[in-house]
Parts: structure tokens; C-alpha cells; sequence
């Protein structure tokens, strides 16, 4: 592997920017606490393990050269941002689905908590073409197997994003907390986290492949 430091720093970079990654973890933490956070961290943490997966084998490659491919994941992930901010936008709860069900417990499920990190990220080609990009570059082809060089960046960038998705499911949780005495708040913090995912919704929409 070839200037890990670097490596290290591009990937703290990388998610440190605001995405639907970061804002889910935000929601359900502030909203349903840090276990259910966790939950989504893992759902997220497997689809990244397969954009890394997708990348060794090649399949990058044809999102990248197919306008067809690209366009079919691009519009899921579309479709899926925007569903989900219109749900938590129009949710009475702070997050669709956590209302009481007809017992009076909550009928929201880890679950469902781990399936929306991992639709999340999964239906977003660019986090593939990111992997396919930014791993490459870190491989030397005389410092031992490329597939075992391409695992050891794959892991950890997998375990840095869940590190990062714990630290912010942390301060989700405080904000939630704090929240918790300001309802008018928790009105404001919903609509705007709707808002923050159809805006990540069209902005997939609106990007080319190469953008």
C-alpha cells in the first residue's frame, strides 16, 4: 500500500462532508437513540463493504462507461432520497414509522433501521465510483498481492466510516436530548433534515457520471 497517511486523510475528508449518510445518522439517533443509529452505522457499513467489493470486480467500471447502468442506480437513489425526506417530512413523529402501533409499543424495528442505512448508500453509484477511484491509486503492484492490498483499503474504509458514523450517532443523540424540552425544535430539525435529503435527492438527480 502506498502512502497510508494519505489514504487516512482522504477518507476522513471524504466524510466529514455533509451526505444522506450523515443526516440519516443524525435523524435516527437524535430520534430514536444511539442503538438504532448503530443499526443504521452497520446498514451502512455493509453496502460500503459491497461498493468495495463491486469495485475489485470490476463492475465500476461499467457504471462508468454505461449511461444506461449508471442512469437505472443513479434514479433508485433518487427515488429513495426523495421518498424518504417527503416520509419524515410529513411524519407527525420525528421519524416516519416510530409512532405507537395499536398495543402502544413502537413500531419501528432495527431492521428497518439497518435496511434504510444500507438503501441509502448502496443506491448512490457515486459511492462506488468513488471507491473504484480513490483505492487504486493507494496499490503497489510490487508490495504483494493486489486483491490482498485492494482488502486490507476496503476494511478500512468500512471501519473509519462506521468510526464516524458512532461519533455522529453521538452527537445525534445529545441533539436529540436537547430537543427533547423544544418541540417547536423538533418540528424544525425534521423539516429541515427532509429538506437536506430531496435536496441530495436532486442533486443526484441533476449529476452526470463524470461529475
Amino acid at each position: 500500500m502506498n502512502n497510508l497517511e494519505v489514504y487516512l486523510g482522504t477518507l476522513a475528508i471524504a466524510y466529514m462532508v455533509p451526505g444522506p449518510d450523515l443526516v440519516l445518522v443524525l435523524q435516527v439517533s437524535s430520534s430514536l437513540g444511539r442503538a438504532q443509529a448503530m443499526a443504521v452505522a452497520v446498514g451502512l457499513a455493509l453496502a460500503r463493504g459491497a461498493h468495495v467489493a463491486l469495485a475489485a470486480a470490476g463492475l465500476a467500471a461499467v457504471l462508468a462507461t454505461s449511461v444506461l447502468a449508471f442512469d437505472l442506480v443513479r434514479w433508485i437513489g433518487v427515488a429513495y432520497l426523495i421518498w424518504l425526506g417527503l416520509r419524515i417530512a410529513r411524519s407527525p413523529s420525528w421519524i416516519p414509522g416510530t409512532e405507537p402501533a395499536a398495543g402502544g409499543a413502537p413500531s419501528w424495528s432495527y431492521r428497518q433501521s439497518f435496511m434504510r442505512g444500507f438503501v441509502t448508500n448502496i443506491s448512490n453509484p457515486k459511492a462506488l465510483l468513488f471507491c473504484s477511484v480513490l483505492l487504486p491509486q493507494f496499490i503497489l503492484l510490487d508490495a504483494g498481492p493486489v486483491g490482498v492490498q485492494f482488502l486490507v483499503l476496503g476494511l478500512i474504509l468500512v471501519a473509519m466510516g462506521f468510526i464516524f458514523d458512532a461519533v455522529y450517532g453521538a452527537l445525534g443523540l445529545a441533539l436529540g436530548r436537547w430537543m427533547r424540552g423544544h418541540p417547536a425544535v423538533q418540528v424544525a430539525q425534521r423539516l429541515l433534515f427532509a429538506s437536506v435529503l430531496i435536496g441530495f435527492g436532486i442533486r443526484l438527480a441533476l449529476m452526470s457520471r463524470l461529475a
